[in-house]
């Protein structure tokens, strides 16, 4: 009896070290880290199972190292910074020269009181007898959002710093450097929103938090003109230009300016923009303490003189779509790029994922294109790269209502059908940027050389 107690007991201590044995051998397969593992894999975004109860997933697998009160980043402490440091080496460095457009317009009842542009409206075509033949109305968030695709976090709100944080995550996942977030002045707003002037000091902070750059996208607005923009630019300076996240772009001459992206610039003209832009001009805004850097908006062909003429600083070309201008059309951005070199711009070709805006203009499939599981994104990577872009610009980070956005998206399930990433992972786009963000990186310092 007893020897039979003596090999019962050697079997189970020989079944614990063989469990041991096996479970150690299991964990030396599991690496722990891998560039395109835990960084890409939902292990980043682990709650992320749809809207919840409040519209909101959390992104949170370092959220217990970044600080609470992330509107007072003076007050972290120096073990809270060293700790939010350790954590931010998962990500990739940030690739300043990738940047990408940010939009802070949406809302939410929780944090807004009531839905904003996720309601966006069903424009009607110009032409009337077409219209006629679309339906009319506005969407009914939270599960009836206009856009074609539904995002992970939700409907979420610009306002509230758990979405803030979590784009920022995702932007240092995709390795982009700087969001050029799109801005009316104080008081403005576009024709479905509300004014978000507001919610540019706690972007700075979380995107500082982040080691991302701010640079500022001037939307027009009701009598934009020169002397406005002078003021625009004056007010974006002494506001916000002494924070560590705004962005300011190293010149050929060494000097670090602010640069600022101005939509639809060919709205005003040459002559006009010059009395702001050009060095001979009594009103210029050149060499004074609000001096930046101006890229022009290249929609024609034509345009390209007025832009010289005007005194820009480059080029940007915006559209997601392939053929829908002539700045737009991949093929041309190589004649664009020697235009600039020719006139001393920085040229910064606009890549994007795709296109489909059928949720709010439903009668304009023409211009829609394909995502392709990712290979129309990487396309307009490539055609960047390859026409010599000084900076890349990403259309959009959270353009959601017109199918631009890189941002998580999910499946979704509801009366109104979606569009979603699959058979990939909501983070495929940034996974891609993050790819081209490095082969960018090495490229320029092979031009270099």
């Amino acid at each position: 009896m007893a020897r039979f107690r003596r090999k019962s007991c050697s079997t189970f201590i020989g079944l614990v070290l063989l469990i041991f044995i096996v479970t150690v051998v299991l964990k030396s397969f599991t690496p722990e880290y891998s560039p395109f593992g835990s960084i890409f894999g939902l292990e980043l975004f682990p709650n992320i199972k749809g809207p919840g109860k409040n519209d909101i997933q959390m992104l949170s697998n370092i959220d217990s190292v970044i600080p609470e009160a992330l509107t007072k980043t003076n007050d972290i402490d120096s073990e809270r910074v060293k700790n939010v440091e350790a954590a931010l080496r998962q990500f990739p460095d940030p690739n300043y020269n990738i940047h990408a457009f940010y939009y802070t317009w949406y809302g939410n009842t929780q944090f807004d009181g009531k839905y904003i542009h996720w309601d966006h409206p069903l424009l009607p075509h110009w032409d009337s007898k077409v219209a006629a033949g679309y339906p009319r109305g506005r969407h009914s968030p939270p599960d009836d959002i206009g856009a074609n695709f539904y995002p992970a976090l939700g409907a979420y709100s610009s306002r509230d710093p758990s979405v803030i944080e979590a784009h920022m995550k995702q932007l240092r996942a995709g390795a982009i450097g700087v969001l050029a977030v799109s801005w009316y002045p104080p008081g403005m707003k576009d024709e479905n929103g509300e004014p978000t002037d507001d919610i540019v000091p706690l972007i700075l902070e979380v995107a500082h938090a982040y080691h991302v750059k701010v640079a500022f996208h001037i939307e027009p607005y009701k009598g934009r003109d020169e002397t406005s923009m002078f003021n625009n630019v004056k007010y974006i300076i002494e506001k916000y230009g002494e924070h560590p996240a705004f962005y300011r772009h190293r010149t050929n001459t060494g000097k670090f300016l602010p640069l600022f992206y101005v939509y639809d610039s060919y709205l005003l003209n040459s002559e006009q923009w010059a009395k702001l832009l050009k060095h001979t001009k009594s009103s210029s805004i050149r060499d004074t303490p609000y001096d930046g850097i101006f890229i022009a908006l290249l929609v024609e062909e034509k345009h390209k003189r007025d832009i010289v003429t005007a005194g820009f600083d480059g080029v940007y070309t915006y559209f997601a779509t392939n053929g829908f201008s002539y700045g737009s059309t991949h093929r041309n951005w190589e004649s664009i790029k020697t235009f600039c070199e020719d006139n001393n711009l920085l040229f910064i070709p606009s890549v994007g994922p795709g296109y489909i805006d059928t949720s709010i203009r439903p009668w304009n499939f023409q211009n829609t294109r394909n995502r392709i599981n990712g290979k129309y994104y990487e396309m307009a990577l490539s055609a960047a790269l390859e026409a010599g872009a000084d900076i890349i610009s990403i259309t959009s980070f959270n353009e959601w209502h017109e199918g631009t956005q890189i941002e998580m998206a999910i499946p979704k399930t509801s009366q109104t059908v979606y569009l979603d990433y699959l058979p990939h992972k909501p983070v495929v786009y940034l996974e891609v940027t993050r790819k081209w963000a490095a082969i960018f990186s090495n490229e320029r310092k092979r031009w270099v050389e």
